[in-house]
């Protein structure tokens, strides 16, 4: 099953790092920050609810999407309560889970405004979608996260400490020039003259999002 995910989630524009047991999946979301985890509940090493716990002890808040044969409702209860997002039973359709990914990383964006235009971008929430006219720009969650979160306070400087605590979910076991790597990304991405926006640097504040008339 974990191939088959790991495919169809790259399929759909991801950037998938898949494990295969409790204690590498602990690990992997302590050492590379993560957009959201999709965890089984029967792994080797241990357990998914586990997972939930130190996750979530860590200071870690990407959304978790907790896979499991159970259904019964105590079950469901204490994987939310062990910190899950969201819950879905075995045998499921990958459409479903992709359609509970999407929600889960939409609510954790922070957007009850599922599509905002500036300049002449639009971003899709709910896709997770970036669109310069009929322009298509290929972005990760975590590329598309920034960008949202610039462009709901265009003009204003956000701080790398505000872009990691609200993206990554963590300001702790991160290099914060991690920013500087995803800012550079996006730069390469969106070019001002033809998307209306640009992103500046504000020596010791951070960077803002600004429009180009």
């Amino acid at each position: 099953m974990r191939n088959l995910l790991e495919r169809g989630l790259t399929a759909e524009g991801y950037a998938v790092s898949a494990v295969d047991n409790g204690v590498d999946a602990l690990i992997a979301a302590s050492r590379e920050p993560v957009s959201g985890m999709v965890v089984d509940v029967m792994l080797p090493g241990m357990s998914g609810f586990e997972i939930c716990r130190r996750v979530r002890a860590s200071g870690i808040s990407a959304p978790i999407l907790l896979l499991t044969a159970r259904d019964a409702v105590k079950d469901r209860v204490f994987g939310l309560d062990s910190g899950a997002d969201d819950y879905l039973t075995k045998p499921f359709d990958f459409e479903e889970l992709s359609a509970r990914l999407r929600a889960m990383l939409r609510r954790h964006t922070g957007g009850d405004r599922l599509r905002i235009t500036v300049g002449r971008l639009l971003l899709d929430s709910e896709m997770l979608r970036i669109t310069s006219g009929d322009t298509v720009i290929p972005a990760s969650p975590k590329e598309f996260a920034l960008l949202r979160l610039l462009a709901g306070d265009v003009g204003n400087p956000v701080s790398r400490t505000q872009i990691l605590e609200q993206v990554w979910g963590t300001t702790q076991h991160i290099d914060p020039n991690i920013v500087d790597q995803y800012i550079s990304y996006l730069r390469r991405k969106i070019d001002p003259q033809t998307s209306g926006v640009k992103i500046v640097t504000v020596r010791g504040a951070g960077y803002r999002l600004e429009l180009v008339e």
